[in-house]
């Protein structure tokens, strides 16, 4: 019986490869459990290797050939997969963000990406990247739009985004490029294509004044936890971490003015931008 093809990377890779782990594993008569012993992992995480969720790295690509008797399938397999356009420390999150049928956002400083307008995603770029050629920027640039495209999907994933008040006030750019941003995202609201709240400065302090926090919640996998620093992010499944997180956001949520009120504000401080107002 011939071997397992090798994927094509343009075609969906992470889902096939996972589809192969299941099949793999299923044809060896292994429980998800017993694989994940095997491998010093939980069996709920074969069950997002599976559905797509999370990367099979290379240390533990050779494992899964040894076990799995696959002939080094996973293990050539595996870089062909991995390749991404998104930094090292981002990519698993962001391609596990694209699956998901939920998701929810703290921001602090600044408008999350997949909400970012052109012009202020241009900002936070240079701003992060002062001596990077015009070419590197603009593909950084079109790496996070297209990653924003999820959104042109109706219905889902379902994306709840929390903002802190400094994320409005902090000038990005210039007021031409803030009203631009937060008219931006007005508009995904007004489409009903977001649900969107601003915690304001008066609400003191609150649950996540560590820093930023995203939630993620899928069809066939368990939910992930994603906590973001300067060059490094940590993507967590454990579900104890998971739930401590979403009571973080719910308390979020209920600080926060509400939707309507939230987006008023947007308006207002976009308003005020375009008249060139100064904000303290």
């Amino acid at each position: 019986m011939p071997g397992p093809k090798n994927l094509d990377p343009s075609s969906s890779p992470r889902a096939l490869l996972g589809a192969e782990l299941r099949h793999s594993r299923e044809a060896t008569g292994l429980s998800q459990d017993e694989l994940g012993q095997s491998l010093f992992v939980s069996g709920s995480f074969i069950g997002q290797l599976e559905a797509g969720t999370r990367r099979v790295q290379p240390d533990m690509a050779s494992k899964l050939d040894e076990i799995l008797g696959t002939n080094g399938f996973f293990e050539r397999n595996c870089k062909a997969v991995n390749r991404s356009k998104y930094p090292d420390h981002f990519a698993e999150a962001a391609e596990a963000e694209a699956v998901a049928r939920a998701i929810r956002e703290y921001a602090v400083l600044l408008i999350p990406g997949l909400l970012q307008a052109k012009g202020y995603a241009e900002e936070i770029f240079r701003a992060h990247n002062p001596t990077a050629p015009d070419k590197a920027i603009e593909a950084l640039v079109a790496a996070r739009l297209e990653r924003a495209r999820l959104l042109d999907d109706p219905t889902k994933p379902l994306l709840w985004a929390v903002l802190d008040e400094a994320a409005l006030r902090r000038v990005v750019g210039s007021g031409a490029v803030m009203a631009e941003a937060l008219l931006h995202v007005v508009e995904l609201a007004r489409q009903r294509r977001i649900i969107v709240q601003v915690l304001p400065f008066h609400a003191g302090a609150h649950a996540a004044m560590h820093g930023p926090l995203k939630l993620m919640e899928f069809e066939d996998a368990p939910s992930l936890s994603f906590v973001e620093g300067p060059d490094t992010g940590k993507l967590m499944d454990d579900p104890g971490t998971v739930r401590r997180h979403t009571l973080l956001f719910s308390l979020l949520q209920a600080a926060a003015l509400p939707p309507k009120e939230s987006l008023a504000l947007l308006r207002s401080v976009a308003q005020d931008y375009v008249h060139g107002e100064q904000h303290p």
